[in-house]
């Protein structure tokens, strides 16, 4: 299946989550290096040769990466596509059924072997490339995956299967990354790994996402940090103390809690206590004024009782997460939950908590919103939109969280501009240049 020709045609379709696309953006300045034409996520493919990069996490994401195979499997099958290739986690955790059902795809890859499909495709792997990559988010941000893989044992998460155990960068690695990012123009990088709260612990014998943070936050020009998925059985809260004092830290914090009853964080395999929980965000509001956390919660795990989503309702309550996402529960192969419990709560069930659990999160972030009205925040510009322009404040990471409508003109994107909020909406905020 080798392509011996240059300035050959390539898309990228990356599938699920910023990770997935970091990997996206590594393989695609490989492309270039050898003289390919890459398109990332095009609205209209038109190249010889489509990559979807999947994702395999739960069952929706699975369920769209599969479409979208079909989707290009048609259009290979009438000559659109001359050759079309899967990876990612989707691939490496399903492989050989796919093989067997999706006879129209050229050849399948695992998640880490961009190497083959560089080499597949008639060019050389360049060893000195390997911390470049072709970002594809607007110039100003990046994403930085600082580690890999997972040494937690979950009930209900496929990730360690499909990944395997955790293992860090080295700071070292991970700082050449970021001057590189900031010799592209990147100014913000949103720090991602799938357990931050583990970072360090298997090359430092210690958790050192602090230690790291701090090392990041002194290469000149990088002007926001914002960290993600962290993980509360061993939060390094020393990381705290490094947001608080670090102005170009952003005081936010995405940690993934899922539950609060006793019984479901046993269930689930958690290793933290409700009380602890509690606790700990007690600690972090504490430490960090003005902190902005992130959560998300699964509804309808084995096992979930009334009183115990009860529990978990009263919790977000109490706890008024400026950021909150929910999932219902998704009974994944080869799981721990999978092997050992029935997936007993119906489907309806699990939709019906997502949705009363949202509802109770949008009258939270309406009410945490409102209370901006007024205030003076510092804004980067991400995208002129209508009469006017779309930003970030630092408690914002993009795509998942509000956003600021920026009335006015002549503003220039990824620039930061100190915006008054004039106005609030159920998610997002309303505001002018002062």
């Amino acid at each position: 299946m080798a392509v011996q020709k240059r300035n050959v045609k390539v898309d990228v379709i990356t599938m699920g989550c910023s990770k997935n696309l970091v990997d996206s953006e590594f393989l695609i300045r490989q492309f270039k290096a050898g003289g390919f034409e890459v398109a990332h996520d095009p609205e209209v493919s038109k190249g010889e040769v489509v990559i979807i990069n999947t994702c395999g996490f739960i069952g929706d994401a699975k369920e769209e990466s599969i479409e979208t195979i079909l989707q290009f499997a048609e259009a290979r099958e009438q000559g659109k596509v001359k050759q079309l290739i899967v990876m990612g986690c989707l691939s490496e955790r399903y492989m050989s059924d796919l093989k067997g059902e999706l006879p129209e795809v050229d050849k399948f890859y695992g998640k880490f072997d961009w190497k083959g499909i560089v080499n597949d495709l008639g060019l050389e792997y360049r060893a000195d490339l390997r911390n470049e990559r072709s970002i594809t988010t607007p110039a100003h941000y990046a994403f930085l995956k600082v580690s890999e893989g997972c040494n937690r044992g979950c009930s209900y998460c496929a990730i360690p299967i499909i990944t395997g155990p955790h293992i860090s960068r080295s700071i070292e690695d991970i700082k050449d990354e970021v001057q590189r990012l900031r010799d592209q123009g990147v100014r913000e990088l949103q720090v991602v790994a799938q357990d931050l709260s583990f970072y360090g612990v298997d090359l430092y014998k210690k958790p050192s996402l602090a230690r790291l943070v701090e090392e990041l936050a002194q290469i000149s020009g990088i002007d926001w940090i914002r960290l993600h998925y962290a993980y509360p059985a061993g939060f390094p809260e020393d990381v705290l103390r490094v947001m608080r004092d670090t102005p170009n830290v952003c005081n936010y914090m995405d940690i993934a809690l899922q539950h609060v009853s006793d019984s479901m964080l046993k269930r689930m395999r958690r290793g933290v206590t409700r009380q602890q929980t509690i606790d700990l965000v007690d600690r972090m509001r504490a430490t960090v004024p003005n902190l902005h956390l992130r959560t998300t919660f699964i509804a309808g795990h084995p096992g979930e009782t009334d009183e115990d989503f009860e529990i978990l309702k009263q919790f977000v309550r109490d706890a008024r997460f400026e950021r909150m996402g929910v999932f219902a529960y998704s009974h994944e192969e080869d799981t721990y939950a999978y092997k050992n419990y029935q997936d007993d709560v119906p489907d309806e069930v699990k939709q019906a908590r997502v949705e009363e659990l949202m509802a109770i999160q949008a009258d939270i972030s309406r009410q945490v919103n409102e209370n901006k009205v007024g205030q003076t925040l510092k804004v980067i510009i991400d995208r002129p939109e209508g009469d006017g322009f779309i930003g970030r404040t630092e408690y914002d990471s993009p795509e998942v969280d509000p956003e600021v409508i920026v009335k006015g003109d002549g503003l220039q994107v990824g620039q930061f501009y100190d915006v008054k909020i004039t106005a609030a909406e159920d998610y997002d905020l309303v505001g002018e240049v002062e």
